[in-house]
């Protein structure tokens, strides 16, 4: 009897597992939507740059500059900027395969599984929530600061007595709620519309940018930058450092160019492109006004809360706070924007997928927008801007965010180095088919109007074949790691990669916070993590890689993608322990809500993943093992890791 219910337990949780693990097979013509395709490359590269240039441009730099980094702010954006360019080519390489809302919840989707996509699409509504309510906040202070005060004394006076002794510690603020509900309407009007809107308020604010740069520069001193008792760097590179995680926080809001993939006329190329100007536009941008302040001003005299006002009226240009002031409204709008477009588009990819409830799903026929999504997310995001303050909201977003680039970068290792069948232009215009991983080829051929041959397209299919087998220079390495699937040795590299750079960066964290020397025994343990990490991307990149098909494709691959993976989880170690604590509590609800509705109505469960693929008490007898994959059109027999074909070389 004990052996029975052990039995049933192990099915039960086999069968759990194996749900948790289904990927997402993208069917038919992907840049089918019944959202309107009607962005350009411009429209979705304003979007990205008036997403990431806004409170920081005008807030962030003083702070920094003032309080950590001195005038190695220049250098702490340049080190932000290079470390989120390395995120956002990975988004970019998944934005030109997967032209879908939902950005990195697609894309964890359709190469890890449904846990892990689900985990990133919640953590993802976080970000966004949080980030619409923390600039409604930074938005309304700044108007009040503009008026001296008169918004917060009527509000104090209104309804402040009411509000003493609250948890919150703070009274509400009303007009922060109002504009995340302006800006919902607004964004409810279609998609083209609300675009056009933000174009030229990030046209503006561009255009005051460049109005800083060029005066700031005008009443440069460079001796700001050097004196008897500072340096360029008065608080060492430890402050740099310090200071990029702190500017990291600007580039936020690129992965809002990969959500709008279902809205954008020719996803394909436009994807990529604008995910390239827009970083550019915005690290240079950040690095010239930073550069401009600190050179108008000594850091030490620098006003933190308005930075760029107070330099230029210390030179009596008194007219530029009215420019300044019309340049970060404009700033703030935009980023509120790029937050509530993206928000309502993540809830319907998921709702679309059944992993949330079926009414977030509904798209208005009129308007072409998913306007119950927008509804909810503008009222959401207007109570957490009535009711908490900008330093709480500002702490809670950054770990969804740092959790998603971390596991877009696993995705963009693990997808390359995956076995997948791929069609030719001429099969994808016939036929319809279905994808794990799904290929643009068609989008390609169609664009530059070519069609591959038959011996071009058969070269290719049997190029995919060997994908996620060892290269034949490597050939040696199978009397070590013996035989497995294609893939499956690459994914457990992937896995202990991530393991180990969690063991490294604590290490790092503890011997900097620890006020005495290194210990020889802390050099021995970072040398060799550093060698066991460097033997994990050495065991990836022995292995074949997935063949070209012409869209675009993240460069060094392993290494990359690596990298932004090292940094991501870096920078997670510089949160604080409450913030931690809050993130456990989000995903306790997410998880009753997968647990109890989406692991069960999930779309995949017709799907030829619903089939459980841990299922070891039915298919113990022929033979199956655990983490074995049975797919539709794939052999279900071990293969050698070293392909025959490589011996005949």
């Amino acid at each position: 009897m004990p052996s029975v219910r052990r039995m049933i337990l192990g099915h039960v949780i086999s069968d759990v597992c194996g749900k948790m693990n289904r990927r997402k097979n993208l069917q038919g013509d992907i840049m089918e939507t019944p959202l309107k395709r009607c962005l350009s490359t411009f429209d979705i590269t304003l979007l990205g740059v008036g997403h990431m240039i806004g409170a920081g441009i005008y807030v962030l730099t003083g702070t920094v500059a003032h309080d950590i980094a001195g005038p190695g702010v220049i250098v702490s954006f340049i080190i932000a900027g290079l470390v989120s360019l390395l995120a956002a080519l990975c988004y970019a390489e998944f934005g030109a395969k997967v032209p879908k809302a939902g950005s990195a919840y697609i894309y964890t989707y359709v190469t890890i599984g449904e846990f892990w996509a689900f985990v990133i699409g919640w953590n993802i509504i976080l970000e966004h929530m949080i980030g619409a309510a923390s600039v409604a906040r930074a938005w309304s202070g700044y108007v009040d600061s503009l008026s001296g005060g008169t918004i917060s004394n009527f509000t104090n006076q209104l309804i402040g007595d009411r509000m003493k002794g609250n948890p919150l510690g703070h009274v509400p603020d009303p007009l922060a709620a109002l504009l995340c509900i302006i800006y919902s309407l607004l964004l409810g009007l279609g998609v083209k519309c609300s675009a056009t809107v933000n174009s030229f308020l990030t046209l503006i604010n561009l255009i005051v940018m460049a109005l800083v740069i060029g005066l700031g520069i005008y009443h440069a001193d460079l001796k700001n930058w050097s004196s008897e008792n500072y340096s360029f760097m008065p608080y060492g590179f430890h402050g740099v450092l310090a200071g990029a995680a702190t500017c990291f926080y600007a580039f936020v809001g690129f992965d809002s160019i990969a959500t709008s993939g279902e809205e954008v006329r020719d996803p394909c190329r436009s994807i990529p492109i604008a995910t390239a100007f827009s970083m550019g536009i915005v690290t240079i941008g950040y690095v010239l006004v930073s550069g401009a302040l600190t050179l108008m001003v000594p850091f030490w005299e620098i006003n933190p809360s308005a930075a760029l006002p107070e330099a230029f009226a210390s030179k009596g240009i008194y007219w530029a706070k009215y420019v300044i002031s019309v340049g970060a409204l404009c700033g703030m709008t935009t980023t509120l924007f790029g937050s509530l477009f993206s928000l309502p588009r993540t809830l319907y990819s998921m709702a679309t997928d059944g992993l949330l409830f079926g009414f977030l799903g509904r798209v208005n026929s009129r308007t072409q927008v998913p306007i119950v999504n927008l509804a909810i997310s503008g009222v959401i995001s207007a109570l957490l801007a009535l009711f908490f303050d900008l330093q709480h909201l500002v702490e809670f977003m950054s770990i969804g965010t740092f959790l998603a680039y971390t596991i877009v970068s696993a995705s963009i290792i693990v997808l390359r180095y995956r076995p997948e069948k791929v069609l030719s232009p001429i099969s994808t215009t016939s036929t319809s088919s279905t994808l794990t991983s799904p290929p643009t080829e068609g989008a390609d051929s169609s664009s530059d109007g070519r069609s591959m041959t038959s011996a071009e397209s058969e070269q290719l299919l049997n190029y995919c074949e060997d994908t996620g087998k060892l290269k034949f220079r490597y050939a040696w390495l199978a009397k070590f790691i013996g035989y497995c699937d294609p893939g499956t040795v690459v994914s457990m590299s992937i896995t202990f990669y991530a393991i180990g750079c969690i063991a490294l960066c604590t290490i790092l964290i503890l011997i900097l916070q620890s006020l005495s020397l290194p210990t020889w025994s802390d050099y021995i343990m970072i040398v060799n993590l550093i060698l066991f990490l460097s033997g994990c991307l050495f065991l990836i990149h022995a292995h074949k890689q997935t063949p070209s098909t012409g869209s675009f494709r993240v460069p060094l691959v392993p290494l990359v993608p690596a990298m932004s993976m090292f940094f991501n989880i870096g920078l997670m170690f510089h949160l604080s322990l409450l913030t931690w604590l809050r993130f456990l509590i989000w995903m306790l609800v997410g998880m009753f809500i997968y647990f109890f509705y989406g692991i069960h109505y999930s779309k995949e469960a017709g799907g030829p993943n619903s089939y459980s693929i841990l299922m070891a008490s039915s298919e113990a007898g022929r033979g199956a093992k655990w983490g074995s994959t049975l797919r539709v059109g794939q052999k279900s027999d071990k293969m050698p890791i070293l392909d025959n074909d490589d011996l005949s070389h």
